[in-house]
């Protein structure tokens, strides 16, 4: 598209984006998931207008939890939007209305993925800001998460993987008892014959991209009131009782005024920064842990199935850093949830122990117990 009076700071930064981080190709099918605030109908009609440059097919997706009254309006005004603009739009309302907002948003994700599949969008495209990283970095700061959790909002990452004959497709730290959640398994032979036929590669995945991450919400803001875009104002964002909320309306505020008008850009790009650190970090601890594991006497292979052995040797060669990483890392593979930071530091702890060393159990019933020069954990 020719450069007209409508370009604007914000398409211009957007296209140098996308052009430096290859994360939207060109000619792609993108899923923009629309809630119908700034953020998301922003990002829509920036890549909207960028269309003509990267030759994408767009659509709209909403997600209706039906945690509001006016929520089916919401996505009414949604639809709205798609249809003034000629756009395909899909629709997924909740059965049940999730309890928390963890649930809601592992929800969320596993509805677009499924309109994902079933109409061949390999790419989902959300309107995450800096403003909402820098929200997430505050947050995860004060639960004490480590350098994974401050850095937890990135640029792209895979929701859905086709290259196995069942979709595994597990969200971390959904925070839920597992009978309140929707499952998240997808299996290719449950898919009805239309759904099947329009997922054209099954050797590849569906992407999750966040490309206004540079971006701020007053940014958004302004860019939606300039081009006079219609917003859905949500009234559970003024909901104190909400953590994110707080952080948004009173702790951010009070940082830019009394710290650094420019919190929220520093915030992020702290977050960028520490992302860089994580992933060389958790290369470096995977080539750590395969290192370390040797094969079981009734298996040639090296797996991540119980029994697992483990070189202790060569676990003390390391920092504690990547040592710490690989246990997680191992401890990911065999357990039924998410290992807590406890768990992680009890296993690391065996790697200097005194022989015959050993772990009250995991969760799901493993021990791990010292036998030099090995640990091996087994239930």
């Amino acid at each position: 598209m020719a450069e007209s009076s409508n370009w604007t700071h914000l398409h211009a930064q957007l296209h140098r984006t996308l052009l430096q981080r290859q994360i939207l190709p060109s000619n792609q099918r993108l899923l923009v998931a629309v809630s119908g605030g700034q953020d998301s109908v922003c990002l829509f009609k920036l890549l909207l207008d960028l269309q003509p440059k990267w030759h994408w097919h767009l659509a709209i997706a909403h997600c209706d939890h039906r945690w509001r009254s006016d929520s089916e309006a919401n996505a009414n005004h949604v639809e709205n939007i798609a249809k003034s603009w000629g756009i395909s739009y899909y629709l997924q309302t909740a059965s049940d209305i999730s309890k928390t907002e963890a649930a809601a948003r592992h929800w969320r994700y596993q509805a677009l993925t499924e309109i994902a599949i079933a109409h061949n969008y390999p790419y989902i495209v959300t309107g995450h800001t800096a403003s909402d990283r820098a929200e997430t970095l505050l947050y995860n700061l004060i639960r004490g998460s480590g350098a994974d959790g401050l850095s937890a909002l990135i640029w792209t990452r895979p929701l859905a993987d086709f290259r196995l004959p069942i979709l595994d497709f597990r969200l971390r730290n959904a925070g839920e008892n597992p009978k309140s959640q929707i499952s998240a398994n997808f299996r290719l032979e449950n898919q009805d014959k239309n759904s099947q036929s329009k997922i054209q590669n099954l050797k590849s995945k569906i992407y999750l991209v966040r490309p206004l991450l540079e971006i701020t919400r007053s940014q958004t803001g302004e860019f939606c009131q300039e081009q006079k875009l219609p917003i859905w104002e949500d009234a559970t964002n003024q909901d104190f009782k909400y953590a994110r909320n707080r952080i948004r309306s009173e702790l951010l505020p009070y940082l830019e005024t009394h710290f650094n008008p420019k919190a929220q850009q520093a915030l992020a790009q702290t977050a960028e920064l520490l992302r860089a650190d994580v992933e060389y970090l958790e290369l470096a601890a995977s080539d750590l842990l395969q290192r370390a594991m040797s094969p079981m006497e009734d298996s040639p292979q090296v797996n991540f199935q119980l029994p697992v052995k483990l070189s202790r040797s060569c676990l003390r060669e390391a920092p504690l850093a990547l040592q710490r990483r690989a246990m997680r890392q191992l401890l990911q593979q065999i357990l039924p949830s998410a290992p807590s930071f406890d768990s992680v530091e009890k296993l690391t702890s065996l790697i200097a122990a005194p022989n015959r060393s050993q772990t009250d159990p995991f969760p799901g019933g493993a021990i791990a117990r010292v036998e030099n020069p090995w640990i091996f954990i087994n239930i």
